[in-house]
């Protein structure tokens, strides 16, 4: 089973102002159309070339529209990079946009 968390539990770690890395692997635009503040854009299909820009020592949260594309990111990262610092968001920004932040846009 791949480590995940809840948006609450999410909401709960920024609040505590918790060092986290917040990684949006959606698409440029709908990335544009909503978005978690403080999240960095590193769309799904260029994670192969881009997974450097991770820190390995901070907490990683990936993102996507319902967590299924943030689960695949998560998965090749563990294992074709090794990276152990990483959490799916359960649900993704849509679960977050209906659970904790009503501002950020549903699609």
């Amino acid at each position: 089973m791949l480590p995940e968390l809840t948006p609450a539990d999410l909401h709960a770690r920024l609040q505590r102002g918790d060092a986290l890395q917040l990684i949006d692997v959606r698409q440029p635009d709908e990335y544009a159309y909503c978005r978690i503040e403080g999240s960095r854009l590193i769309p799904l299909g260029e994670l192969p070339g881009r997974a450097h820009e991770i820190d390995p020592e901070v907490p990683a949260v990936l993102i996507c529209h319902h967590g299924v594309r943030s689960m695949q990111a998560l998965a090749y990262l563990q294992h074709r990079h090794e990276l152990t610092n990483l959490l799916n968001l359960r649900g993704g920004i849509h679960a977050w946009s209906t659970q904790v932040d009503s501002s950020v846009a549903i699609y």
